[in-house]
């Protein structure tokens, strides 16, 4: 079992986000009781800003901004029609040369204010913020890990649009945060009925072949949502499902979609059961023949999967892998899944017992940071708070685009997919970019700081015989161990 100044670095790194100015130093003491006790500030998930509004206000907003500006190109575009032939009918009087034609209006298109951010982007940043925000401050950084964690495993993302754009923050405050310390299957349901998942998905526009909707329409069943369910968010790739089974849940599934803003004004943006595009009938999940009961039967089979055993396996797995080892120890993962299984996916008690596992402390650290993970521990080993848009933009360079994974399997957790010559000149750049800003620093004191006794000798001498004090910050921030977790 690891004790001593090891215990603490994993304290702050493993289970946290790194150092903040004296959190080592407590750390030291009693490093599990450090993490032990963060798990009974569950009050300290939620977040309150200025700027945040629910998802299905943030829906509603972006679709009344998006219809004001069809009405504003629709505007525009009679404007030039009528100018077009305004300037066709007009006879040009003789000038110095001779011509007729308008002049462009590129003196008043100087003039004009600069452009309001649309609403959607408004949204986002602000969220951005929140969420950047409570990773610099937090004293609770294994809840904000988990918020992490989850997030990242029932992702999102807003390339797929502006419902995304504007509601992808509102989704992890509304569907993930309140469930880190909860059970399982209500996260799980959560997600499902959430209207950024449903957007992200396609199950918005999911219809039952045989429902009214489908025998009226062309629209037609989407599986999309049932696949990623099976695949990602609860048996795993390997859990044991078919095809059929997709085909099945995505029958179950039709139906759950979004209030129409257009035809709701007041409702618009909410989860809702469309009756008319439910698929009727009764439709059989992994074995069990679930009959039609409008949105119980998908809730009935939403709780059959979070409490399969090989959910419970894909869980473990993947939790033990994300703090501890690419190839985690099976002993450890053993005691994961027994304790899902054994609590019904009691998410608070797992946390637990993955903080007293002796093998999650006694693994080196050889997890990579992601980009997010890296950034925050610079920022709160100096406790200096950039702009918003700096960050964004940090993270996009480092290929960690907030609420923006290159697919529903979210961004990867392992070393290699991060270890490149790119990902690793991305860090450089910034690493000697926040030296920069940070220069009045004293590079030696500050790996006291966040580092502590757990720094290197080769670390403490490479940061001393720096050349100056940016150059031995950055060299500080690029170390192993400040790179590792």
């Amino acid at each position: 079992m690891t004790t001593g100044s090891p215990a603490a670095r994993h304290a702050i790194n493993r289970f946290g986000l790194g150092a903040r100015p004296g959190e080592f130093q407590r750390a030291l003491t009693d490093p599990r009781g450090f993490v032990r006790a963060q798990l009974d500030q569950a009050a300290a998930l939620a977040i309150e800003a200025p700027g945040l509004v629910s998802s299905e206000e943030a829906i509603r907003a972006n679709r009344l901004a998006e219809m004001t500006r069809e009405r504003e190109r629709a505007r525009q575009r009679t404007a030039v029609t009528d100018m077009a032939a305004g300037a066709a009918m007009a006879t040009s009087p003789p000038g110095p040369t001779g011509s007729g034609q308008m002049s462009p209006p590129t003196a008043q298109a100087r003039d004009r204010p600069p452009r309001e951010p649309q609403i959607e982007q408004s949204l986002f940043r602000a969220e951005a913020a929140a969420r950047f925000g409570r990773l610099y401050a937090t004293e609770t950084a294994l809840l904000e890990r988990m918020v992490l964690f989850w997030s990242n495993h029932f992702c999102v993302s807003v390339a797929k649009g502006g419902n995304l754009r504007a509601s992808a923050g509102a989704f992890e405050r509304e569907a993930i945060r309140p469930h880190v310390l909860g059970r399982f299957s209500t996260m799980l349901k959560a997600v499902a009925t959430h209207p950024s998942m449903l957007f992200y998905l396609d199950n918005s526009v999911s219809t039952g072949p045989n429902s009214r909707a489908g025998r009226a329409s062309r629209r037609g069943l989407n599986e999309n949502f049932a696949r990623e369910l099976l695949e990602l968010h609860t048996l795993g790739v390997d859990g044991g499902y078919a095809q059929e089974d997709v085909t099945s849940l995505a029958r179950v599934l039709t139906g759950w979609t979004v209030t129409n803003t257009d035809e709701d004004l007041l409702h618009g943006g909410r989860f809702t059961f469309a009756p008319a595009r439910h698929e009727p009938g009764v439709q059989t999940v992994l074995g069990v023949a679930y009959g039609e009961a409008g949105p119980e039967q998908g809730f009935a089979a939403l709780e059959a999967m979070a409490a399969h055993p090989s959910t419970a396996r894909h869980i473990a797995r993947k939790i033990a892998r994300h703090f501890v080892a690419d190839d985690p120890p099976a002993s450890l993962v053993a005691k994961l899944e027994r304790s899902f299984r054994e609590t019904q996916g009691d998410l608070a008690r797992l946390v637990r017992v993955l903080v007293d596992a002796d093998e999650a402390w006694d693994a080196p650290a050889t997890k990579l940071r992601l980009p997010l993970e890296w950034v925050t521990a610079c920022l709160r080993s100096t406790a200096r708070t950039p702009e918003t848009q700096q960050v964004l933009g940090w993270l996009t360079a480092l290929g960690q685009p907030t609420w923006q994974p290159p697919g529903p399997n979210g961004f990867s957790d392992s070393a290699a997919a991060w270890i490149s010559p790119e990902g690793v000149d991305a860090r450089l750049d910034l690493a000697a970019q926040w030296a920069r800003l940070n220069a009045t620093m004293n590079p030696r004191d500050l790996l006291g700081e966040v580092l502590g006794p757990c720094a290197s000798p080769e670390t403490r001498q490479a940061v001393a015989r720096a050349e100056s004090r940016q150059q031995g910050l950055a060299i500080l921030f690029m170390s192993p161990e400040f790179q590792r977790r």
